[in-house]
């Protein structure tokens, strides 16, 4: 049925597929950023917030009788460490960024999304009945433009605080623009949460802004925190509407409550250990720098390759060396690139040994 387009795919070098990888590969490749999906000290304190209580499971949606003392404790601790009003768990941080672009915009309003947006708020984007623009990468200019056409009843403009391909970090800039036009901002913190700012707390407090009510923070529990799930931190009048009119919250069971307790205990850990973290990190950062040339505010070390069989071919010699890294292709990327992931719990002698070994191939 469908076999002329997976032949094409193979021809190009576009073909994807799913492989188990031996344990004894080091991983540079996923999104667990401090090593915290490796952190069986804190599964065992998860497993015994769970053990507390009859069921292990949430059963129905948040609107039956899926929302869980589990789940109200972690918002109440989310909002409390964020500077939010409000907070609410999700299942996924896809489903995180379909409830907010989905249910936010009405017919009269304007949706303005970075041209880099992740690919759930793109989908979610075509659900919609109001107009809906990008704007140029990361340029706060190019959105001002956009803001000061009034033809919209509101405006809604969705970032992210460390975009996942490039790295790079949301423009305070933006911050600034989106409170002079009262725009609702929604900001996608999957990969700057955990990672960015003195506290790990993500790129709010990188940039030192304190939350305000047309603020909307989302952050998924699946990367830096270890875990899996997403949470949405906002006013309590924007939470509100949610639970009323986001599909993917009023028609989804809750969240699994393990892996909230499990993403609780993460936080918990980051908080004690952050200065052991805050070290790891800048020790990273330095060998990037020194090897690459290359300065990087997070964990993400972005290198151009352009062509995808010399992506792959790359990918295979890291494989032969030991290693797990991104070989990341069209559509994903408008041009094939490794992405690295500098994993906090990979020893540094051992990241610096391989990171000027691929400094070598690639010359």
């Amino acid at each position: 049925m469908y076999q002329k387009e997976l032949k094409a795919l193979k021809k190009v070098n576009l073909y994807r597929s799913r492989e188990l990888y031996h344990d004894n590969l080091i991983d540079l490749a996923s999104n667990d950023y401090l090593g915290l999906a490796e952190d069986f000290e804190i599964f065992d304190k998860a497993v015994e917030v769970v053990r507390g209580y009859r069921t292990h499971a949430p059963k129905a949606s948040q609107l039956v009788n899926g929302y869980h003392p589990i789940h109200q404790e972690f918002e109440n601790y989310l909002k409390w460490r964020n500077g939010f009003e409000a907070a609410m768990v999700v299942g996924s941080g896809f489903l995180a960024n379909l409830s907010l672009i989905e249910a936010l915009p009405r017919k009269k309003d304007i949706l303005i999304l970075d041209e880099e947006y992740h690919a759930s708020g793109i989908l979610a984007s075509k659900l919609l009945q109001c107009a809906v623009v990008f704007f140029k990468h990361n340029d706060a200019e190019d959105l001002k433009r956009i803001l000061q056409n009034r033809t919209y009843q509101r405006a809604i403009v969705a970032v992210e605080g460390i975009y996942s391909m490039a790295g790079d970090v949301l423009e305070k800039e933006i911050f600034t623009i989106c409170d002079a036009f009262d725009a609702i901002m929604i900001v996608d913190e999957a990969h700057s949460s955990g990672v960015l700012g003195e506290d790990f707390l993500g790129v709010f407090t990188y940039h030192d802004i304190s939350p305000k009510p047309n603020h909307i923070k989302m952050g998924t529990l699946g990367k830096a925190m270890g875990s899996y799930g997403a949470y949405i931190l906002a006013s309590q009048e924007i939470i509100d509407f949610l639970q009323n009119r986001a599909k993917a919250i009023v028609y989804a069971t809750a969240p699994s409550l393990f892996d909230i307790a499990l993403a609780h205990q993460a936080l918990l850990q980051i908080e004690e250990k952050l200065e052991d973290f805050s070290l790891a990190k800048k020790q990273r950062q330095l060998i990037v720098r020194e090897i690459f040339d290359t300065k990087i505010e997070g964990l993400i070390l972005k290198i151009d390759v352009g062509d995808t069989q010399k992506v792959m071919a790359l990918k295979a010699f890291a494989k032969e060396e030991g290693f797990l890294i991104g070989a990341i292709r069209p559509p994903t990327v408008k041009s094939a690139i490794l992405r690295i992931i500098l994993r906090l719990n990979v020893e540094e002698r051992v990241m610096r040994d391989f990171l000027m070994k691929l400094k070598e191939k690639l010359s």
